[in-house]
């Protein structure tokens, strides 16, 4: 299980073997059944997570209205991220979609990991950059994008995902209507 969190890092990294020999005692494999949450509003968020198995949607209430932000599967990262950042409450909800398996790292564990030397602390900067890259190429298309295009652009980047998501989700993360999801879902391939 550990090895596709390595693949992540030495991608992402060019972490070595021996390096990651030494970063294993700090995470912890967690388990999650479908709707259980790993954070809820009001909580502090004390993991960052690799998801493993499973699926993660990260997501908070606009009055009684969920909103989507974040779908994260296999070999992404899931977090509320400025929770774990700041120590403040969180704003949004983790929630697994379907049973999950995170390998996961404490704030406490990862500052530990940070004070092991320069390249770690490199390590930690790699992956913050990586992430927040994917994330502001989803508020390009966001902001860019038509409805119609946002669509076809998140089927072709995650074709697995249509199956796997409830289409209310899918609708709220593309910000459209489940009605204007309903006609997209042509388009599909």
């Amino acid at each position: 299980m550990l090895e596709s969190l390595y693949q992540y890092l030495h991608q992402n990294a060019d972490l070595s073997k021996e390096d990651f020999k030494l970063l294993e005692p700090y995470f912890e494999i967690r388990h999650f059944g479908k709707g259980i949450y790993l954070v809820d509003i009001g909580e502090k968020e004390n993991y960052v997570n690799f998801i493993a198995k499973g699926l993660i949607r990260k997501f908070f209430y606009r009055k009684l209205e969920e909103v989507t932000t974040h779908l994260a599967k296999e070999a992404e990262v899931a977090c509320s991220a400025v929770s774990f950042l700041s120590g403040y409450p969180s704003d949004y909800i983790l929630e697994a979609l379907e049973p999950s398996t995170t390998i996961s790292i404490s704030r406490e564990n990862l500052e530990t990991v940070y004070r092991k030397g320069p390249r770690f602390e490199r390590l930690g900067r790699l992956v913050i950059t990586d992430w927040l890259l994917q994330k502001e190429r989803w508020d390009i298309d966001w902001i860019v994008l038509n409805p119609r295009d946002r669509f076809v652009s998140f089927v072709r980047d995650n074709p697995g995902l249509i199956k796997r998501v409830p289409q209310k989700h899918l609708a709220s993360y593309l910000n459209i209507t489940p009605e204007t999801y309903s006609r997209f879902k042509h388009l599909i391939p």
